[in-house]
């Protein structure tokens, strides 16, 4: 593998969290230098999103490329965003947010089960990828807490207390379901070799 994988994102707090998931893979991550769109998530799945950016990226940079699609999935919204989640009403981040707390507002703490979803895809310029998958299971809680994290981090909760935001990167990085998939990927890369 090359000393450096770009990431196929625009986003600086993904890139951060990545590097801080990936500090014992052997190679360097950087982001997309780019400030386009890097391609149209036209998938049916985060899977399918993933690809689409990784593979692009891969073919235009000469070099590998990691991308994620990642969302939250509400079941008293029967899933939604879902794969959506980045354009769910709009492409600003809080007001995806908001527009989840206010469908679920006359919703009891109990009925706000939701699941964090990311997958994460490794792809090469010749056409070769790995890809994984993490969730994690939690809540969504009546109103944004703590200043960490992006997203829907400030409302969603593991324990019903806290929210992602309030956790330090660490204490996210243990647990997060973007953590988890990048455990997989790299028992995966691993494990090919």
């Amino acid at each position: 593998m090359s000393a450096e994988v770009i990431l196929a994102s625009h986003n600086r707090g993904k890139l951060r969290e990545f590097q801080q998931l990936l500090a014992e893979a052997p190679f360097r991550l950087t982001l997309w230098p780019g400030s386009d769109e890097i391609v149209e998530e036209t998938g049916a799945t985060y899977l399918e999103n993933a690809r689409l950016k990784a593979h692009f990226v891969a073919r235009k940079t000469g070099c590998a490329a990691l991308a994620d699609d990642s969302g939250i999935e509400v079941d008293a919204l029967q899933g939604l965003p879902g794969v959506h989640s980045a354009r769910f009403v709009s492409s600003d981040a809080w007001e995806n947010t908001r527009e989840i707390l206010l469908r679920l507002m006359s919703q009891p703490l109990s009925q706000r089960t939701a699941r964090m979803r990311a997958v994460v895809c490794l792809a090469w310029p010749d056409g070769r990828e790995v890809w994984a998958e993490g969730l994690l299971e939690g809540v969504v809680l009546g109103w944004p807490r703590g200043f960490g994290g992006f997203g829907v981090d400030p409302v969603f909760s593991v324990d019903g207390v806290h929210a992602l935001a309030e956790l330090s990167p660490e204490e996210k990085n243990q647990i997060s379901h973007r953590a988890r998939a990048v455990k997989e990927l790299l028992r995966k890369l691993f494990e090919s070799k």
